[in-house]
């Protein structure tokens, strides 16, 4: 029987490395190890993997570019199966990647978790014949951002949201709530955050969203 042809996407070039030497040592054919979300693309175009390993958090911008690199891969290839590795549950291209072929050939495997090679091989052979491994905490995490979305918000939190959906500025809503303006700031990081509302760097006004949100959820 052949190996099973990877590619591997990994940032960090001694976990790339060693990831890569684990794959060998299970019978696993590294067809190429990269380090960036755009390479990662490429290398599947130029190998036609068997399967894809990447992790999520990846340059340019150290957010989820890997996690988004894997859904543009599945659309492209509805039957590439791949495994996303991850310190932290990233939610926002989560459930679309988990969808997509109906969830068949697909990996989410917080990085912590991977204590266990040979169950980790195991994970990978598995994906690779079709089957689905989730990790339960992105199955929590998951189960959570289908809620309400204002349930996720804490008592300070849907003040701010208030005083914001009322057209406050940060410093006036600093001097109704008798808190510093940094503080409102964190608390509107929060509640973006909460929201799973759309990254940086979108020409969607977030705080409109935000306060959208609110408008559409709140009680009468």
């Amino acid at each position: 029987m052949s190996p099973i042809r990877v590619v591997l996407a990994e940032d960090g070039a001694l976990l790339r490395e060693g990831l890569a030497g684990l794959l060998r040592r299970f019978g696993f054919e590294v067809a190429a190890a990269v380090g960036d979300a755009e390479a990662l693309v490429e290398a599947v175009v130029a190998h036609d993997p068997d399967l894809v390993v990447t992790d999520i958090r990846m340059p340019p911008g150290f957010g989820d570019e890997g996690l988004r690199a894997a859904v543009r891969l599945r659309r492209d290839r509805p039957r590439l199966p791949v495994v996303a590795l991850s310190q932290y549950v990233e939610s926002s291209y989560a459930a679309e990647l988990l969808d997509s072929h109906d969830g068949r050939g697909i990996g989410y495997v917080l990085k912590e978790r991977v204590v266990d090679v040979a169950d980790f091989a195991d994970t990978l052979r598995s994906v690779h014949g079709g089957g689905t491994v989730i990790d339960p905490a992105v199955v929590r995490q998951l189960v959570r951002r289908h809620s309400a979305p204002l349930e996720r918000l804490s008592g300070r939190e849907r003040e701010v949201l208030a005083l914001l959906a009322e057209g406050r500025s940060n410093n006036r809503i600093a001097q109704d709530l008798v808190i510093s303006e940094p503080t409102v700031g964190k608390h509107i990081g929060n509640i973006l955050t909460k929201l799973d509302l759309p990254p940086e760097g979108t020409d969607v006004d977030r705080r409109v969203m935000a306060v959208l949100t609110y408008l559409r959820e709140r009680p009468d």
